[in-house]
């Protein structure tokens, strides 16, 4: 099995030739969209092999939901959802690049351990004093995203003087403090938090802004799939009809300056960000 250190050389080599696909993978009963779908090992292990299959660069393995309103999970209980699935990914396809969607140290360094190399902390390593400690001591990569309270608070009325500076400059708190955790800077990922305590306004507003979040000088992930802000524009669409809105804003995306897309539907994902790459940075197949 490659070492963390492998895994992210080949990624660290891919990132700026094209854009990057996440494909999510969430073992909890009440995600928004897929909640339910993959709480079993077999259905999991299919799902991955699909998006694998399909072009997934990453796996983000989450046992959490953060939806808006969303309870927090237990430790105890978001282990026994991630550790088993990430060893058994890892076991099956030894050459995938597995992330973990968590906000617990403990629960990050299970997963390092079991064969993930990135942790994606919505809270950009707030929630828990340790996550830093834990990333910087593997040798794994963090995404530290944007966010606005609590999953549970987030969505009460945010309110903002100028989202993307605010945003921009809360990103670049964050690096700092992993820099000085001692995590290299080709190892720190930011992500605006689309949707994460912000209007359908502020979403917007933060996509246009994605170049002055680009100019941080870390790579960006955008995490639009299916969220509710598409849902709003095209009328009040539930989640199961929101895959067109989706590949505009990942189109876009990528055109103002995002280095990584996290999706639910990734061979429609892969499709898009490759033409978009094929205008925007003039590569192609």
């Amino acid at each position: 099995m490659p070492t963390i250190a492998e895994r992210l050389r080949s990624l660290r080599d891919t990132l700026g030739q094209r854009t990057l696909v996440m494909g999510v993978l969430n073992a909890t009963p009440d995600s928004f969209y897929d909640g339910g779908r993959y709480t079993t090992l077999e259905a999991a292990l299919a799902r991955a092999e699909q998006m694998l299959a399909e072009g997934a660069d990453i796996l983000d393995i989450g046992g959490e939901s953060t939806r808006p309103g969303s309870q927090p999970v237990p430790e105890e209980e978001e282990i026994r959802r991630v550790i088993p699935l990430v060893e058994a990914i890892a076991s099956r396809f030894p050459e995938a690049t597995l992330s973990v969607d968590t906000t617990k140290s403990r629960v990050a360094q299970l997963a390092l351990s079991a064969g993930a190399c990135i942790v994606n902390d919505i809270s950009g390593a707030t929630f828990d004093p340790r996550m830093l400690e834990v990333v910087a001591q593997a040798g794994a990569l963090i995404v530290l995203m944007h966010i606005k309270g609590t999953p549970q608070t987030m969505q009460q009325n945010p309110v903002y003087d100028d989202v993307v500076a605010e945003v921009k400059a809360t990103l670049y708190a964050h690096a700092q403090r992993a820099l000085q955790a001692g995590i290299p800077h080709e190892r720190i990922w930011v992500d605006p938090g689309i949707g994460f305590g912000k209007t359908v306004q502020h979403n917007l507003q933060l996509l246009r802004g994605l170049p002055e979040l680009a100019a941080l000088g870390f790579p960006v992930l955008v995490g639009t799939s299916r969220k509710s802000f598409i849902g709003h524009i095209l009328g009040g669409l539930p989640p199961e009809e929101r895959l067109e809105g989706t590949l505009a804003t990942l189109a876009l995306a990528v055109a103002w300056g995002a280095n990584i897309v996290r999706v639910h539907d990734v061979k429609a994902a892969v499709r898009t960000v490759t033409v978009a790459d094929a205008i925007c940075r003039g590569s192609s197949a």
